[in-house]
C-alpha cells in the first residue's frame, strides 16, 4: 500500500491543493453575513476532506477492474438517471437531484465519469484499428445520446452537453477515420452555423414555443449570447453584470470581500456558477490568471500519465477526464466573458458543490490509479472468467524458470 502512495503525482496533489485553499477563500468571501448560506466554505472542506480520501481509496483500486465491469456500471448509471428524472428533486429549474437523508446527490453529475469508463471499454476492444462508421461510431454515439436525452429532460443542459464532448474526445484518440472526422466536423459546424441562423430569424416562434413546453428558460440564456437586443433586461442581468464586475476587476483586483458587484449580491450565485467573477473581481487579472494556469499545469500532468502509461485503456480514460475538464472550465468562464451561453455548468474544484467535488476528486484517484497501476502491461483482468488463465500463465512462467 505504500509504495503505491509513493507513486502517486505529486504536483497533482499540490495543485488541487491549492484549488482547495482558493475556494475555501472565495466561498468565505461569497456567503458571508448571509444568513441562508454562510458556513459553505466549512461544508466545503468536509467534502475536500471526503473527496481525499476517495483520492486515495481509489488509487488502491486497479482502475482496470473499473473498465472490466464498466458495461454493468453504464446500465447502473441509466437506472439512477431513470430514477432521477421520475423521483428527482428541483433545484434551480433543474430536475435530477436524489435526496439521502441529509444530502442529496446528482446522477447526471456521476454520469460523466461512468460515460468516460464505458466509452474506453468499449474503444479498448477495437485495439489500434480504424473505427468504422456504422459498427462503431454509431452505436458509440447511441450509447452516449442515450444518456444525453435523460439529462436533457432533467432540464440540465450543461451536464448533457459534456456528455457530447467527452464522446468527442474519446473518439478523437480512439482511432476515428479521418474522413470520417472531416464529415463530422462539417456536420457540426452546418448544425450549429445553421441553427444560431434560424435562431435569430426565428426568435419569436422559438421562444414560444419553449415558453409552452416549461423551457423559456432556455431561450433567456442564449438571447444575451446571440441576440442581445432581443434579451429581455431579467436574461440579460446575470451575464451583463458579470461582465461589468470582471472588467472592474483591473490587474490585481478590488481586495478580498471587496468586489462592489459580487458583495451587493448584482451577481447571482457568486457561491456556485459564478464564483470565477468573483475572483475576476476581487483578485483581477493576475488571481484569475493564477487560476488557469493551475487548470493547465493540472490537464498537462494528466496527459503526461497517459502518455507514460503502457496499458491501453488508461490513456482512454485520461483523454476523457481532459475532455470533462476542459468543457467545464471553458464553457463556465466562456458564459461570463460572452463566448459561451450561460448552462449553470459549475467551475472544477472550486464552485461549492458536495457531488460535482466529489466526482473530480474521484476523476482525480482515477488518474491516480492509473498512474499507479498503468506501468503493468498485462490486459488479462480486461477479460471477464480470464482469472484462471491468469494463473496458468503466471505458473507457467514459474515453471519455465524452475
Amino acid at each position: 500500500m505504500l509504495q503505491k502512495f509513493k507513486k502517486m503525482d505529486v504536483p497533482i496533489l499540490m495543485i488541487i491543493f491549492m484549488l482547495m485553499i482558493i475556494s475555501i477563500v472565495c466561498l468565505y468571501s461569497a456567503t458571508h453575513g448571509d444568513a441562508k448560506l454562510e458556513g459553505h466554505h466549512i461544508k466545503m472542506l468536509v467534502f475536500y476532506i471526503l473527496g481525499f480520501g476517495a483520492v486515495f481509496a481509489i488509487t488502491l483500486v486497479d482502475y482496470r477492474l473499473l473498465v472490466k465491469y464498466a458495461l454493468y456500471i453504464y446500465f447502473f448509471g441509466l437506472l439512477i438517471l431513470l430514477a432521477a428524472n421520475f423521483f428527482g428533486g428541483k433545484l434551480n429549474n433543474a430536475t435530477g437531484w436524489i435526496s439521502l437523508g441529509p444530502i442529496s446527490i446528482q446522477p447526471a453529475e456521476l454520469f460523466k465519469l461512468i460515460l468516460v469508463i464505458f466509452l474506453a471499454s468499449v474503444l479498448i476492444k477495437r485495439g489500434k484499428a480504424k473505427l468504422e462508421f456504422w459498427r462503431d461510431v454509431v452505436p458509440i454515439g447511441l450509447m452516449t445520446f442515450v444518456p444525453f436525452g435523460l439529462v436533457m429532460l432533467q432540464n440540465d443542459l450543461g451536464n448533457a452537453m459534456a456528455y457530447v464532448v467527452i464522446l468527442i474526445g474519446l473518439l478523437w484518440i480512439g482511432n476515428i477515420k479521418a474522413s470520417h472526422a472531416l464529415i463530422g466536423f462539417v456536420i457540426i459546424a452546418v448544425l450549429v452555423g445553421g441553427g444560431i441562423k434560424l435562431y435569430k430569424v426565428y426568435h419569436d416562434n422559438i421562444y414560444d414555443y419553449l415558453d409552452k413546453l416549461g423551457r423559456a428558460h432556455w431561450a433567456e440564456r442564449f438571447d444575451p449570447w446571440l441576440v442581445p437586443e432581443k434579451a429581455t433586461a431579467k436574461a440579460s442581468w446575470h451575464t451583463d453584470n458579470a461582465k461589468l464586475a470582471i472588467g472592474s476587476g483591473g490587474i490585481t483586483g478590488k481586495g478580498f470581500m471587496e468586489g462592489t458587484s459580487v458583495q451587493s449580491g448584482r451577481v447571482p450565485y457568486t457561491y456556485s456558477d459564478s464564483i470565477f467573477v468573483l475572483i475576476a473581481e476581487e483578485f483581477g487579472f493576475v488571481g484569475s490568471s493564477v487560476v488557469l494556469l493551475l487548470y493547465f499545469i493540472l490537464i498537462h500532468r494528466m496527459i503526461l500519465i497517459a502518455l507514460e502509461s503502457k496499458e491501453r485503456s488508461g490513456p482512454y480514460i485520461i483523454v476523457g477526464i481532459v475532455a470533462m475538464y476542459l468543457y467545464q472550465v471553458f464553457e463556465n468562464i466562456g458564459a461570463f466573458i460572452g463566448l459561451m451561453p450561460l448552462t449553470g455548468i459549475t467551475l472544477p474544484f472550486i464552485s461549492y458543490g458536495g457531488t460535482s467535488l466529489l466526482i473530480n476528486m474521484a476523476s482525480i484517484g482515477l488518474i491516480m490509479s492509473i498512474k499507479v497501476h498503468g506501468q503493468e502491461v498485462d490486459d488479462d483482468i480486461l477479460a471477464p472468467g480470464a482469472n484462471g488463465q491468469n494463473k496458468k500463465r503466471m505458473f507457467g512462467r514459474k515453471q519455465a524458470k524452475a
